[in-house]
């Protein structure tokens, strides 16, 4: 018996295999309904190929309310997983058998409860030129506002199982801050479509492009998120910017201030770039992500 519900859409027509996968975090909520939406519209619309749906890969976490589930790990860094382990490390041994079984992948995630992305979709730099211009062709199908190729030897991730496995595949980010944007849903609707209809598995029409800036960035450990700009102490977070601003090195991103108000610390950027990343829960604990730069 599966961890997680898997619908499988087939056409009856030869074509790829699409796996599109939500809620491996509890608290990612545009993806899951998102998903809803495509299990309702998929089965009369596809043409060719076979298109595989779920809604919440981490059941645990979601009726948590949370991140994690209750074993406390990131199923997001515990691929490929372990059948003998516990409950997350089994759900990302299924996650990794999924992924495995897939011609195209698509995994949707938000910033959760406590932070926003800037609507993006990003793919590792793999190394292997057929699956990275696979990759990179399905980015710019889905159509979000920023393209973002990074580091492809970050471990545990469900980018990395594709990766390892030479499959062309994307990850999605759109707003979070324990909202549910229904832009957001239409946006991850639309962009799913856009990438069958790119591969021929459905009659669609391209729209125009709404990407507005495209980065590569090969250099070890970009990509990583949860590494950038620590918070300096416990405190409440006041940040200087907005999702999305530009920002250049030596801006005052955010002011952190202690519990009992005694020491206010600045966080200085070290970069020029764009806000994708920010923390809009107020209290942070020391070493939690603040902003991150692109």
């Amino acid at each position: 018996m599966s961890l997680f519900s898997v619908t499988s859409c087939d056409s009856g027509a030869a074509g790829p295999r699409l796996v599109i996968t939500a809620g491996v975090h509890g608290d990612e909520f545009e993806s899951i309904e998102c998903v809803h939406q495509l299990l309702d519209w998929v089965p009369e619309n596809l043409r060719s190929g076979t298109v595989v749906l779920v809604p919440v890969i981490n059941e645990d976490a979601f009726l948590l309310g949370q991140r994690t589930g209750a074993d406390g790990l990131d199923l997001a860094r515990t691929c490929p997983g372990n059948p003998d382990g516990s409950l997350t490390e089994q759900v990302a041994y299924e996650l990794t058998e999924l992924i495995c079984s897939a011609d195209y992948y698509i995994d949707m995630h938000t910033g959760g409860t406590r932070s926003a992305v800037y609507p993006l979709a990003g793919y590792p730099l793999n190394p292997n030129e057929q699956a990275l211009a696979g990759s990179r062709a399905m980015a710019q199908a889905f159509n979000l506002p920023f393209v973002w190729g990074t580091d492809w030897r970050l471990k545990g991730r469900s980018m990395s199982i594709a990766c390892e496995n030479n499959i062309p595949a994307i990850y999605t980010e759109y707003l979070g801050s324990a909202q549910c944007s229904q832009d957001g849903v239409t946006a991850y609707v639309d962009g799913c479509k856009n990438v069958m209809g790119m591969l021929g598995m459905i009659e669609r029409q391209q729209p125009e492009s709404r990407i507005e800036f495209t980065i590569e960035d090969a250099a070890e450990g970009s990509g990583h998120m949860q590494i950038c700009n620590p918070a300096p102490l416990d405190g409440v977070l006041s940040p200087c910017f907005r999702l999305g601003d530009q920002v250049s090195t030596g801006d005052v991103l955010g002011r952190v201030r202690s519990m009992d108000g005694s020491e206010i610390v600045e966080i200085i950027s070290l970069q020029t770039g764009r806000i994708i990343v920010m923390q809009t829960f107020p209290m942070v604990r020391e070493g939690d992500a603040t902003f991150v730069i692109a």
